[in-house]
């Protein structure tokens, strides 16, 4: 996730605070080039801009970035409190990948050193052996002048980052790591409503995905303002097209609602709240509270969701719009498991595929992190 930086990127990020980055940002840096003084106080009181992603190289079928897929080779390296870096855990769990592409999970608090392994043993990530997500970068591109975000692909034998690039990861998950997905896998980036896709992605990305942190990174009043307009304008364009169709696109889940989804998630617990998007509560509209709640008790979504690191990341993070570091203990989560009725829309969650099996037992969200059981807050 993206922080207030000098060139940042479009994930999960921290780097310098000349100004702002691609995604919300979670911390800091690596320590050296990276730090920053004020750190997470510049939030709201830098401009918001998001920049692209500095590394882009590709892991494709036939290899021509010089990564090419292979099972065990690489990395990805997430923080569940992301939502860019969820993307990629939800794509990767439905076209089965765990097999082939291993898992880090970072804290969802940071020092000055960027995202840090300290939920492992050691404080060290048990296959790239490094404390700091910092250490990946430096080892592809000594002191580059930007942030360092999640979800990153990492190359294991040479412990060098291989793409930070959120918006292509999960693409190529579902079209280039076809030869490594589960049977069954649903196809998320059909080629006939490719086109479709792409069109409903743009506008959720540009005024929900982006659009939750234009509005709370905002410096200015118009900036919050129009962020703010920008962002229920579509949420009420989105709730019409959901009336009558259970998905996004056609009538299989999809890219886009997986893009849609992981905002979605957040936004009653943090971006209603914190980020002062709170012309309604997803909870008040009936169609997108449906809509999220079918999503989320579908295997692949919901499976993957922290709640608990969610609400720390946000609220204590953040420092520059939430100064005390106060997480608040509502809002009640029992919500989301009860009965949504969307599948009187019709619909197939995988099409012609199946469900994924049963989270792995590493990759498991603590019980802290549940619905049903993180009913009183902290």
């Amino acid at each position: 996730m993206p922080h207030p930086t000098d060139s940042n990127t479009d994930g999960h990020t921290y780097g310098h605070t000349d100004s702002t980055a691609d995604g919300t940002t979670d911390g800091a840096s690596n320590g050296t080039p990276h730090a920053t003084p004020d750190g997470n106080e510049a939030y709201g009181k830098k401009p918001f801009k998001r920049s692209k992603s500095h590394f882009a190289d590709r892991v494709t079928a036939d290899g021509r970035d010089g990564w090419p897929v292979e099972a065990g080779r690489y990395r990805l390296v997430v923080s569940r409190a992301c939502p860019w870096a969820s993307r990629a855990v939800i794509s990767r769990r439905l076209l089965g990948l765990e097999d082939a592409i291993s898992l880090a999970l970072t804290d969802p608090l940071q020092d000055d050193r960027s995202w840090r392994f300290t939920l492992d043993p050691d404080g060290r990530d048990p296959v790239l052996g490094i404390r700091f997500l910092s250490e990946a970068y430096d080892a592809r591109e000594k002191d580059y002048p930007g942030g360092v975000s999640v979800p990153a692909l990492v190359d294991v034998p040479s412990g060098q980052l291989v793409t930070n690039d959120y918006q292509q990861l999960t693409l190529d998950f579902a079209t280039e790591w076809t030869a490594l997905h589960r049977p069954g896998a649903p196809d998320l980036y059909p080629e006939p409503l490719r086109e479709e896709i792409d069109v409903v992605m743009a506008g959720v990305y540009r005024d929900v995905n982006n659009g939750v942190y234009r509005a709370g990174f905002a410096t200015g009043q118009s900036d919050y303002e129009a962020a703010f307009h920008d962002l229920f304008r579509r949420l009420d364009l989105l709730s019409e097209r959901l009336s009558d169709q259970r998905y996004l696109v056609g009538d299989t889940l999809t890219e886009a609602d997986i893009r849609l989804f992981t905002t979605l998630v957040r936004f009653d617990s943090v971006y209603h709240g914190h980020f002062k998007c709170n012309q309604f509560k997803l909870a008040e509209d009936p169609v997108l509270w449906a809509y999220a709640k079918d999503l989320f008790q579908t295997p692949g979504f919901g499976d993957t969701v922290d709640f608990h690191h969610i609400k720390q990341h946000y609220y204590q993070v953040h420092t520059g719009i939430n100064p005390t570091g106060i997480v608040p203990i509502g809002p009640d989560l029992s919500g989301w498991l009860t009965p949504h009725y969307r599948e009187e829309l019709g619909g197939r969650p995988f099409g012609d595929g199946t469900p994924p099996g049963p989270v792995p037992r590493a990759e498991e969200v603590p019980p802290s992190g549940r619905p049903e059981s993180l009913l009183t807050g902290y």
